[in-house]
């Protein structure tokens, strides 16, 4: 025993019969070691109580066994929209096999970037996950230029060099949603936006121009945040300069909820009178009412997939594509 009493890295060697090299050895990974030494390590740590050190482990390895998911969003739209639920959950069901602990880092949009880069640069972390990035300043380009693995949730607005990164097909996803109010013959469509500082705000509005330009229809744009908040303040300003609308995609479900409490107390009736279409499928899809018809997209999947990519980058794989998954329509109450 050391002198707080926990079992020691000799006790432990001398319990399994193998020197102190090889149990630092089997404590640090190695794969140069015997499978059956490897049990009889495992199993002198379990009878002992034993617990590695892992400040100096990271000393030996050069790896600390975290990594970071960034978030640069107020703490009140982290814990409030259900997209950020879903991916921290894919990524923590990815890496609850590995030794590997998540640091969730939220940085405000009006926060120190420079104070971001400087505990990503200071060895705090193995890699890091950037999800829901805003094309703001020079932090993305910065990011990218840091000698640490690194994956983005979406591709990143502004940056020139190629980066990992996981995505759905927003646009597609987006068109997917106003064709279909166009196939149940609405034909005064109008769309709240997510921000246009961010990847997935510009593709869902870019989806939605695309259909009305093809269908010669005029648009009917409110910009909206991704927040319940914004979802409301875009569905009055919508209603207000275009009351006669009969359609509406909105660019999330978190707003689309807002939209549709809007609508009620405007007297508009949903569907009868205007149906709406969301995007994500999360959990308030299915609590509204009417039920949301929306655009799912696997939002677990993605963040399981981004774990998976920062995990191969931190093993030395030089990743720098985008991966791109498919959506799908869920029809419902609302359209």
């Amino acid at each position: 025993m050391d002198r707080s009493g926990s079992p020691t890295l000799e006790q432990v060697a001398a319990l399994a019969g193998v020197s102190r090299a090889t149990v630092s050895r089997v404590v640090n990974g190695s794969p140069k070691v015997l499978p059956q030494t490897v049990a009889a390590v495992e199993r002198a740590i379990g009878e002992l109580g034993y617990v590695p050190n892992r400040a100096a482990r990271a000393l030996v390895t050069r790896k600390t066994d975290s990594i970071a998911i960034v978030v640069p969003e107020p703490d009140s739209r982290v814990f409030s929209d259900p997209f950020f639920a879903g991916i921290l959950r894919g990524v923590s069901r990815t890496l609850a096999p590995t030794s590997s602990q998540l640091v969730l880092l939220i940085e405000p949009a009006e926060a120190d970037d420079q104070r971001l880069l400087r505990y990503l640069r200071g060895g705090h972390v193995d890699g890091a996950i950037i999800v829901s990035h805003h094309g703001r300043d020079n932090v993305l380009q910065e990011l990218t230029q840091l000698p640490l693995p690194i994956v983005f949730s979406a591709r990143p607005i502004g940056v020139e060099v190629p980066v990992a990164s996981v995505d759905v097909d927003n646009v597609a996803g987006a068109r997917t949603a106003v064709e279909h109010l166009l196939s149940i013959g609405r034909r005064k469509l109008g769309t709240i936006t997510g921000p246009l500082d961010m990847t997935a705000g510009l593709d869902r509005l870019t989806g939605y121009q695309d259909v009305m330009k093809e269908a010669k229809l005029p648009e009917a744009v409110a910009f909206g945040d991704f927040t319940a908040d914004g979802g409301e303040q875009a569905a009055i300003r919508l209603l207000d300069e275009h009351p006669d609308l009969d359609g509406l995609f909105v660019a999330s479900d978190l707003m689309a909820t807002a939209a549709l409490r809007v609508l009620s107390q405007r007297g508009r009736r949903v569907p009868d009178e205007v149906a709406v279409v969301g995007f994500d499928d999360s959990v308030l899809a299915t609590t509204t009412t009417p039920r949301l018809t929306t655009v799912r997209q696997p939002v677990e999947k993605l963040g399981a997939r981004l774990a998976e990519i920062l995990l191969a980058k931190i093993g030395g794989a030089t990743l720098t594509s985008p991966e791109i998954y498919g959506t799908e329509l869920i029809v419902r109450d609302s359209a």
